[in-house]
């Protein structure tokens, strides 16, 4: 007899608010203070050197989008030329566009986007809220993602497709596996689904956490958590490195420097079960560059500034 596959589906309480960009409205959960250990164990299936050593973080309480940023609510942003800071922003620059089941295609996640147009997107934010949004740092990501949880995912210790947005098929070019632990294989959507789709949330309300588009952090790269900051904040060289210009093309791509590299978390729906673990650290694209499975999602500080 096969054995029983149990996935947690935390009872949610949600605690948040809600701003507008313009009329369109942007969800953001409330994430409490606490301390988590980040990063993962020896023994967690798939885990990497990178994701190590663990070590305990103290967060402060923050707000979060409950979503990635989507389609919609970039349009709302980029269309608004008086509010920019330093970058033009394409008013559509998703590969996806059209509607997913029936539903509206301005749902679904923004993609193609950089790192430095996501950080003038919250730049834009702020300018017009008048508070102060940013990238998640890291370590607030992974504790957000976790809300509370010390499994591979927030939903226990495997995934699948019924619950999250990824390649649940096998790729024999990368030899990836379609399932996780002792999770079932399932399918491969080859797409974003809308935000929200799949109605299931962590303890803090967080939807999407796992698959559907990578979501860039704030962080300079680190190739391990040899001296990272334990207060929750973005772990950024002294080097001025969040300063480079964007438009700067005169460096080699096989020369990793951590200014041109900023952390992806998540997963998306392009990869396997494994690179959706809330620890997993993706660090193979520049921050320059575009992908159909590379979004964002937004924070918002209050109180207190890290």
């Amino acid at each position: 007899m096969a054995e029983k596959l149990i996935i947690k589906r935390p009872k949610q309480k949600f605690r948040g608010y809600r701003d507008y960009i313009d009329d369109v409205p942007l969800e953001l959960a409330l994430i409490p203070d606490g301390t988590f250990t980040m990063g993962a164990p020896e023994d967690e299936e798939g885990s990497r050197k990178n994701e190590r050593p663990q070590h305990d973080v103290t967060i402060f309480s923050f707000l979060m989008g409950r979503y990635p940023v989507t389609q919609q609510q970039w349009k709302a942003i980029a269309t608004r030329t008086d509010l920019k800071v330093k970058i033009d922003l394409k008013e559509d620059p998703s590969h996806f566009k059209d509607p997913y089941e029936g539903i509206d295609r301005w749902l679904r996640p923004v993609e193609r986007v950089n790192w430095y147009e996501a950080v003038e997107f919250c730049q834009r934010l702020s300018k017009l809220t008048g508070r102060d949004y940013r990238l998640p740092s890291e370590a607030q990501w992974e504790y957000a993602c976790r809300a509370g949880t010390t499994t591979p995912f927030h939903f226990g210790d495997t995934i699948t497709t019924d619950l999250a947005n990824y390649r649940g098929t096998d790729n024999e070019d990368f030899k990836w596996s379609g399932n996780y632990g002792k999770g079932p294989k399932g399918e491969y959507r080859k797409q974003t689904t809308p935000v929200g789709y799949f109605e299931v949330a962590n303890a803090f309300g967080l939807s999407d956490m796992h698959g559907n588009v990578w979501e860039w952090c704030l962080d300079d790269w680190h190739d391990d958590y040899k001296g990272a900051p334990n207060d929750g904040s973005a772990w950024i060289d002294d080097d001025n490195s969040q300063n480079v210009n964007p438009e700067n093309k005169g460096y080699s791509s096989k020369n990793k420097q951590n200014k041109f590299y900023s952390v992806l978390r998540g997963g998306s729906w392009l990869v396997s079960p494994n690179n959706c673990r809330s620890a997993y650290r993706y660090d193979d694209d520049r921050r320059d560059h575009l992908g159909s499975n590379l979004g964002f999602r937004v924070v918002c500080l209050f109180g207190r500034t890290l």
